[in-house]
């Protein structure tokens, strides 16, 4: 009999794996959709620090997802990990927890235990900071963090720094030491040889794969959780396999988890109803409270001289924390991320970006089913930019962008200025094959050569029109591009989140156990009850940590039976 039968091998998955098969006594299964990633298996693309092609790469994705970003953007492929390590073997690498109020805001929404100090401690023990120490810093954890070298950040990103420092942003040393305002050189987790490390690889080591009592199967999509009664007793396959568990942990992520719950019989009882679903619990939470970092760009042709002599490194190299003052939000609701290089190609390597997102959002969207078939894509609405301080904040950002590129500091380091965003046609134009490579070949030669006509280059075919200087000029243009252009920033979160009983659109109580029914957890960043100021990576993993050591101590405290 399986102990743990954990759903997903993501980032959550793969850290629950290696701490619960730590006792030596319970046996601990986890399945995953997508293929293995191990340290001897990484391909070069994963192992790369320059992640450029790994989220390009439909092996590693969800193939046949979508998402609706906003209110006035059609459904576009929304890349999601379907592999060993999830977003954390081919996300961009970044290292960050947001703010300490973040934390604290999950505590006042219900998820009681998650403040800052009880959360704190964990951040610690998951890290290895090869750059800081001190009270805010681990020096042991499977996780290594660095930040870039000086020598190895591009001019550009080293003009936008001192850009920034001039205009009251100034330059600080930690992104993960005390919440303030202002640019750093980004936290990423790179081994010491410099190379991706996913929980696959860091948590998953070839020692914790050699336990007898841990089995990973990968390949393996979920269709649903198997119940006698309200008991979660195991998991059905979409190959048609039966797994029998004592405990089920779903680590599927904040899209796939919603919709293994609801296939499940857990979740709006009338959407269930209206699929012809048992329904196990009623919890109208489910797939609900829906979050994203929405996002926009500024970017800009570079000169050869600005452009980064190592095309290998990592490209976000740096970034720049600032707060809107909007009312009702929160000090450093922006980020911008300070690109040396737009994309992995050659036309991507001759333009810099700043790629904005709204640190703190307030927009909410839901997941629903459009079938009981494990087989069938969730419906996936953001609902980007309902909250009209998100739309106000990315015009803002647009600005910022503007004025940062446009500084006479930054004359020598950039030439054209355009608006920009992760759209389909730019993620369409990204994609490898000898079409889209002759194609983008062509035209970084003609903008190579273009000199005075490079502007009329760009406005032709990257912008297809739109200028920086319409859309400052025009807040109903700037109002269209946003509304429009929208992206996200491949952070999902908040659709089974923690919270009392009572709250009917709380799916789990604060040790990600689910309302309603037994043995049945949830693990992953679906329980955030508010999206943090960060990148998700690090606060899921995080979560994982922190739920493996509620899953044991409950365990132990357990009466033995005599």
């Amino acid at each position: 009999m399986i102990d743990y039968l954990i759903l997903g091998g993501g980032s959550a998955g793969c850290v629950l794996a290696a701490r619960l098969s730590e006792d030596a006594d319970k046996r601990v299964v986890l399945v995953e959709a997508g293929r293995d990633i191990s340290h001897a298996t990484m391909p070069d693309a994963v192992r790369s620090r320059y992640p450029g092609r790994a989220y390009l790469d439909t092996n590693n994705l969800w193939q046949r997802l979508s998402a609706r970003m906003g209110r006035a953007t059609p459904p576009r492929r929304y890349e999601q990990a379907r592999i060993l390590g999830g977003g954390s073997a081919i996300n961009a690498l970044m290292a960050n927890r947001g703010a300490p109020a973040d934390y604290d805001e999950w505590e006042a929404l219900g998820a009681h235990g998650w403040n800052w100090a009880s959360c704190l401690p964990t951040f610690r023990k998951l890290e290895t900071d090869a750059d800081f120490a001190g009270a805010l810093h681990g020096a042991s954890g499977p996780v290594r963090i660095q930040r870039t070298l000086p020598h190895r950040l591009s001019p550009f990103v080293r003009a936008v720094l001192g850009t920034l420092d001039r205009t009251g942003h100034p330059n600080r040393d930690d992104q993960n030491g005390p919440w303030e305002d202002g640019s750093y050189v980004g936290a990423i987790a790179v081994s010491a040889q410099g190379e991706r490390i996913p929980t696959s690889v860091c948590y998953l080591t070839d020692a914790v794969r050699r336990r007898p009592n841990l089995s990973i199967e990968v390949h393996a999509e979920v269709d649903r959780i198997v119940f006698d009664g309200t008991r979660a007793t195991g998991a059905l396959l979409v190959s048609g396999q039966r797994l029998q568990a004592r405990q089920v942990i779903v680590c599927a992520g904040a899209i796939h988890s919603p919709a293994i719950l609801m296939r499940s019989g857990i979740g709006p009882a009338k959407d269930l109803a209206a699929l012809g679903i048992d329904v196990i619990a009623d919890r109208p939470g489910v797939g609900g409270n829906l979050m994203e970092h929405p996002s926009i760009a500024v970017s800009a042709f570079l000169p050869k001289a600005a452009r980064t002599p190592f095309p290998d490194e990592h490209h976000e190299q740096a970034i720049v924390r600032f707060s809107s003052h909007i009312p009702n939000t929160v000090p450093g609701d922006m980020h911008g991320a300070i690109l040396s290089r737009s994309g992995w190609h050659s036309l991507g390597y001759r333009l810099g970006t700043i790629f904005f997102w709204v640190n703190k959002s307030y927009s909410r969207g839901r997941v629903t089913l459009v079938s009981r078939n494990g087989g069938d894509a969730p419906k996936v609405e953001f609902n980007m930019l309902a909250d009209a301080r998100d739309l106000e904040r990315l015009k803002l950002a647009v600005r910022f962008g503007a004025a940062t590129l446009g500084h006479p500091s930054m004359t020598c380091s950039v030439d054209t200025r355009f608006p920009s965003s992760y759209s389909p046609r730019v993620a369409k134009v990204a994609l490898p094959g000898a079409w889209n490579a002759l194609q983008r070949g062509a035209l970084s030669l003609l903008l190579d050569m273009a000199g005075p006509w490079r502007s009329v280059l760009i406005g032709r075919f990257v912008t297809q029109g739109l200028s920086l200087e319409t859309l400052l000029a025009d807040d109903r243009a700037l109002t269209s591009f946003v509304t429009h252009a929208v992206g996200g920033t491949w952070h999902p979160s908040g659709t089974c989140r923690m919270g009392a009983t009572g709250d009917p659109q709380a799916v789990t109580d604060s040790s990600g156990q689910v309302h309603g029914v037994q043995n049945l957890r949830v693990c992953d960043a679906s329980l955030m009850p508010a999206i943090p100021c960060a990148n998700t990576n690090i606060p899921t993993i995080m979560i994982a940590e922190r739920i493996a050591d509620m899953i044991r101590s409950a365990r132990e405290a357990r009466p033995q039976a005599s």
